[in-house]
């Protein structure tokens, strides 16, 4: 008899706390397609000024998020720049090339990072047969890296190399707060480099909904225009808002007990029989490999015992923390991965 479930699925499975319900209930609101909702107003004021840059939008989605930022710096018959791991290329439904009219040039990062090294010679030059290399886009921290992520010099050295060549740079910070975590860089420094950034607040902060997408005036007035284009603009929205605020208010700090739940978990896994390696842990992701053909196996044994994961192939397996996970169940998890036969 199973009785307690330990979703490992994602960190977006997480249920709003007493503290977060409270602040949404009691958040100013108003209509933000009017530019009136004040609660919204903060969240995207306080998130810009934590990454250095000068404007904020509140959307629903990180996919949101990251298109409206590839159409902002992108026309069509250009072409972006990304690892072939990338979120916005797996993941979001060939949106690049539905919403921009723009190719992609997919690169092969160790575990999705990329470098100036990678990325110079994919640059096309000014020929009538190529599409206009404008964007390059990183994914920070890589979910298919298994939660790498960038240090801030690495991002320095590719923002250099754009910055001549004349492309732009956007960030996927679907879990840019793990990053800096694990890392110690300042959000603050992180805006002199990148043209667009796009924070997700339903993933490791736990907020119900939402990602902000960051940039200059310029470019968030047009990203307004494009969002109202997507059926984006959202009317009270400072409930969904106020949970947001809460998440970065209380739940930044505690990313750690994710990163080390993380790694307790790899150090279980590699001692059993059945696992053949486990990437890095560097945050809180563990992508684990088993034998070829065997992931939806595992996956299903584990379903059986009360853990919750999913596969990322036919021989690797996903476990994702969480503020959701306690210590408690990382213990009970370690039992149930030791005596899986």
């Amino acid at each position: 008899m199973i009785n307690k479930i330990i979703d490992f699925r994602s960190d977006t499975v997480t249920k709003p706390t007493t503290g977060m319900l409270d602040a949404m209930m009691s958040a100013k609101v108003g209509d933000d397609v009017f530019g009136e909702d004040e609660t919204v107003h903060e969240l995207e004021t306080k998130l810009a000024g934590l990454f250095n840059m000068e404007a904020g939008l509140f959307c629903p989605s990180g996919t949101m998020t990251n298109q409206i930022g590839i159409k902002c710096f992108t026309q069509p018959m250009d072409e972006v720049i990304c690892d072939q791991t990338a979120h916005v290329y797996r993941y979001e439904i060939g949106g690049i090339a539905f919403h921009s009219a723009a190719s992609v040039r997919l690169l092969h990062g160790e575990r999705g990072i990329l470098t100036p090294e990678l990325i110079e010679p994919e640059i096309n030059e000014d020929n009538i047969h190529y599409p206009n290399s404008s964007l390059v886009v990183l994914e920070n921290t890589v979910n298919k890296g298994g939660g790498s992520c960038y240090s801030l010099s690495q991002i320095a050295s590719i923002h250099h190399l754009c910055n001549i060549k004349g492309l732009k740079l956007h960030l996927d910070g679907a879990r840019i707060f793990n990053a800096l975590t694990a890392t110690g860089d300042s959000a603050y420094n992180y805006g002199k480099y990148f043209d667009g950034i796009s924070v997700c607040l339903s993933k490791g902060l736990g907020a119900p909904v939402g990602s902000v997408l960051l940039g200059s005036k310029t470019t968030i007035h047009k990203a307004k225009k494009i969002r109202k284009a997507f059926g984006g603009g959202m009317r009270q929205a400072g409930f969904l808002a106020a949970a947001g605020i809460y998440s970065l208010d209380n739940h930044i700090e505690r990313l750690k007990d994710d990163h080390k739940h993380a790694k307790n978990l790899a150090v279980a896994l590699l001692q059993t029989s059945y696992v053949k390696s486990v990437m890095p842990v560097e945050t809180n992701i563990v992508i684990f490999e088993v034998s070829k053909g065997m992931a939806e196996k595992v996956v299903h044994q584990f379903k059986e015992k009360g853990l919750l994961c999913n596969t990322t192939s036919s021989s690797t397996v996903r476990f994702v923390t969480h503020l959701d996970i306690s210590p408690s169940m990382v213990d009970e998890a370690i039992e149930i991965i030791l005596h899986l036969r």
